[in-house]
């Protein structure tokens, strides 16, 4: 993430400097940044340096400091030991990290760091997706969170959201959960079969095995390993890694960041799509699904802009393909509107950062393509929490999405 990241800073007119273990890293992460914002004449605003020769100056110097080290908090807590030793008393620090604790990263550093502290969360790629999370810890002064938002927003472009530092914030938590269950089902239906019935017709950019090898297996245990062993609520069995896919990741296979031993599909070449089976570790020529009718009748509705009809045949398809997509989408709606209140601020919120952190369709959206009356109905079928939200939209006959424009065949592909 600190190349992409680097870019969107510079790309903003910022000064940036990118430091790193050695200057071939630091020559690596500037050719990242130039490939992530296409242009070499990001450089123009980048200068590259080492922690151990330039961390303090550049520190000392700074008005923003951003870190991206890999998602481990004893190396976090150590490199921001290293920071507030050098930095000044106005300085911003932000951590980068996708949903550790912003609080246990600043504890035992000084009080102006803690009040000039907080998490800053942007999806990958950032030069792409616009969705960001502002995460204060509790010390955090209001000011620092206002300006820092005020920034995200109008130097960088980004719509952004507050959330209670809670593990894996609002986007992670919610989406991780709906992939970390797409992954259990496929141990049991397979990986094609899980990605055809919960593809982009149900509100997607890509379907969900595909996105954890676009993630990355390690990055996809790192989270949902996180929330795990540190959430209980009514979803937490959904995020423990199969078993399947802990063997893999021994193994090597990350997704399609190691190619040779691919993920859930593997490309061995430009021609060629292989899929895993889970139960044996091997992989097999990709086979397209058999066609099942109430998907099919999803995406000829999306084509023609028919996107009530669609979900309308989501809701009323019967057989065991119906159900399985529905615990996923059904569920994902529920989850993640249940989440307002805990760690996101309100419904508007869950939209916002689902829409522009994972290019999956607002859960209030879905709620209005279905009906409110008709999603109580649908999640008590189902087994599912019914958000207050839904509920209070159900008695009155409101609609929930407020949230602006929704590009609806952006959202619900054909």
């Amino acid at each position: 993430m600190g190349p992409p990241s680097g870019a969107v800073f510079a790309g903003a007119g910022f000064k940036v400097v990118m430091l790193a273990r050695d200057m071939g890293k630091a020559r690596q992460a500037l050719e990242g940044a130039q490939n992530a914002a296409r242009a070499e004449a990001v450089a123009d605003r980048i200068t590259l340096g080492t922690y151990e020769q330039d961390l303090a100056r550049t520190v000392g110097e700074a008005g923003f400091v951003f870190e991206s080290l890999a998602e481990d908090i004893a190396l976090k807590k150590k490199f921001f030991e290293q920071v507030d030793r050098y930095r000044r008393d106005d300085c911003v620090v932000a951590s980068g990290s996708s949903g550790l604790s912003i609080a246990g990263m600043a504890e035992g550093r000084s009080d102006s760091f803690r009040r000039h502290f907080l998490g800053v969360h942007l999806f990958n790629p950032p030069n792409v997706i616009v969705g960001a999370e502002v995460i204060p810890n509790p010390d955090t002064d209001p000011a620092v969170t206002r300006a820092v938002v005020k920034m995200m927003r109008e130097r960088l472009g980004r719509k952004v959201i507050v959330t209670r530092d809670r593990p894996a914030f609002v986007g992670n938590r919610i989406g991780f959960k709906v992939l970390n269950e797409a992954a259990q089902l496929a141990g049991e239906h397979g990986v094609a079969f899980i990605d055809y019935v919960a593809g982009p017709q149900t509100g997607r950019a890509m379907p969900p095995l595909q996105t954890i090898d676009l993630v990355g297996w390690d990055v996809h245990r790192a989270i949902v390993d996180n929330v795990y062993a540190q959430v209980e609520d009514e979803a937490h069995s959904a995020f423990h890694l199969p078993d399947f896919m802990a063997r893999g990741i021994a193994e090597g296979r990350l997704g399609d960041k190691t190619p040779k031993t691919g993920g859930f599909y593997r490309r061995p070449d430009k021609k060629t799509v292989e899929v895993l089976d889970s139960a044996s570790g091997s992989y097999k020529p990709f086979e397209a699904p058999r066609r099942v009718e109430f998907v099919e009748k999803m995406k000829q509705f999306n084509r023609v802009g028919r996107y009530a009809d669609s979900f309308a045949v989501f809701a009323d398809a019967t057989g065991p393909e119906a159900d399985i997509a529905r615990r996923l989408i059904l569920g994902y709606v529920s989850y993640a509107l249940n989440r307002v209140g805990e760690v996101a601020e309100s419904a508007e919120d869950v939209d916002k950062i689902m829409s522009f952190g994972f290019n999956w369709a607002p859960p209030c959206a879905i709620v209005d393509l279905l009906g409110a009356r008709k999603s109580v109905e649908l999640f008590k079928r189902h087994g599912l929490v019914v958000p207050s939200v839904v509920e209070k939209a159900a008695a009155n006959g409101g609609k929930l999405f407020h949230g602006g424009a929704l590009q609806y065949g952006r959202t619900f592909v054909g």
